[in-house]
């Protein structure tokens, strides 16, 4: 409803996970239902509860008379059998592979694995009921690594791939489409501590699409300064491989759907210099605090996800991040045209509909009330459509223009954090000097290796 307001309001209304579970339950059972199984698409989330949150599964579990649960939308795993579990909260056994004492799954994302939930019944003479101390729920991977640490993967239904192999060269064929080349590696793999590399052609092309738009259609807004946001929607989250990474030459469709993952839709919002600066305050939770007179070894980024991690990387807009400051004081010197950013001034800001409408923890604006168009076109389709009228991409052009850098201070032991495996010349590449390999095996088992980032330079 947030999304997609513009098209559904008046139209249909929604209710919270648990409101629903709660109405529609006991009639399910009333009418004769032995076995209820919750399908979710939201996942797992420790925060108080709200109708509108976007993962209440652990309340949701708490629901009498589900005897299952089907997780989805945060692209994660339950049960997860590794030695850090990506959810361990009070009530998630993921030994058990329950919550809250309800069987559930959460497969991954992509079709990496397939969520598998035994329920064993019993009959009581009147009625089957689940014996869930007998149930099982499991993820069976798609991928796994043989003797020679190989990816192997399982075998195609020998039935369903000829049913489908048409329609699969089709699509193969499509995002083989060629639309340009690039004279660089376009990656994700340091964007955390700087690197614009992948980023920077989003941001362009989302401006230039807005701006074209508004001066053709908005001459109410037409004097303002437009700018782009965009963040490293692939960041590491799934492991190593789990990076935007588009090799030096050809770029084609499938390039372009790498570097804008997901089907949103661009919105321009309009906001002004304060809004901007509480926006890049809260793309700042991406890293932890960090303690300049601590010895040992900190952790740079925390839990706060990287597609939230939005960042200009346009030479008219610079600050600093200070990660020794608590959340909300870390934006420094926040710049545009070389002077401080007036609070007052307006921008108009292209973005994607998922900000524009669900962003209020970032921005006020942020809650639709400040879009002034909400565009049909998918952010995805206006990058490809930019790099065909651009089709030489080169790091001077489109990936090197580094709005933020980290504030310089000196900490007397090492910062941190993980990234694909071996790829220090990827940073070196992109001119971040700072940044320099601890391990090649960070010990997490997911293919990453252990960098160091030294924040005094």
């Amino acid at each position: 409803m947030n999304w997609d307001k513009r098209y559904l309001e008046g139209k249909v209304y929604t209710e919270g996970a648990v409101e629903a579970a709660n109405k529609y339950v006991p009639e399910l059972r009333a009418k004769g239902a032995d076995i209820v199984v919750a399908l979710l698409h939201g996942g797992l989330d420790s925060s108080a509860y709200s109708p509108t949150m976007e993962n209440p599964g652990l309340y949701l579990s708490k629901v009498p008379g589900i005897d299952a649960m089907v997780l989805g939308h945060q692209h994660s795993v339950f049960p997860d059998t590794a030695a850090k579990p990506a959810y361990s909260q009070a009530g998630v056994d993921n030994k058990a592979g329950t919550i809250n004492g309800v069987p559930a799954v959460m497969a991954s994302s992509w079709g990496k694995a397939l969520g598998v939930i035994q329920l064993a019944l019993q009959w009581d003479g009147t009625k089957w009921a689940v014996n869930t101390a007998a149930s099982k729920s499991e993820l069976r991977n798609i991928q796994s690594k043989n003797a020679a640490g190989t990816t192997v993967y399982v075998d195609p239904d020998a039935t369903v791939a000829p049913l489908i192999e048409t329609q699969h060269q089709a699509a193969i064929q499509y995002v083989k489409t060629p639309i340009g080349q690039t004279d660089f590696r376009m990656s994700t793999l340091f964007a955390d501590v700087g690197d614009p590399g992948a980023i920077q052609i989003v941001n362009q092309a989302q401006q230039a699409y807005v701006a074209a738009y508004i001066q053709a259609n908005l001459p109410q807004y037409a004097a303002l300064p437009v700018l782009s946001v965009s963040a490293p929607f692939k960041s590491g989250f799934q492991g190593g491989s789990d990076y935007t990474d588009v090799a030096v030459g050809p770029l084609a469709i499938n390039n372009a759907a790498d570097l804008y993952l997901y089907p949103n839709t661009v919105s321009a919002v309009k906001v002004n210099g304060a809004d901007i600066k509480n926006w890049l305050e809260a793309a700042a939770q991406r890293f932890n605090q960090i303690d300049p007179a601590k010895a040992t070894e900190q952790a740079l980024i925390s839990t706060f996800p990287g597609y939230n991690f939005d960042m200009f990387t346009t030479a008219d807009v610079q600050y600093e991040i200070d990660v020794t400051q608590a959340k909300g004081s870390r934006i420094k010197n926040l710049m545009y045209l070389g002077k401080a950013i007036d609070p007052a001034q307006e921008f108009v800001i292209a973005t994607n509909n998922y900000r524009a409408t669900s962003g209020k923890s970032f921005s006020d604006k942020l809650d639709g009330s400040g879009t002034i168009w909400a565009s049909p076109d998918a952010n995805r389709d206006v990058v490809i459509d930019y790099i065909r009228k651009n089709p030489a991409v080169t790091r001077a052009a489109n990936g090197a223009a580094k709005s933020w850098r980290f504030a310089s201070v000196s900490v007397a032991g090492p910062v941190v954090f993980s990234s694909g495996a071996n790829a220090l010349a990827v940073a070196q590449a992109a001119g971040l000097n700072n940044v320099s390999l601890v391990a090649a095996d960070d010990g997490s088992g997911k293919g990453t290796s252990k960098y160091a980032v030294d924040l005094s330079k």
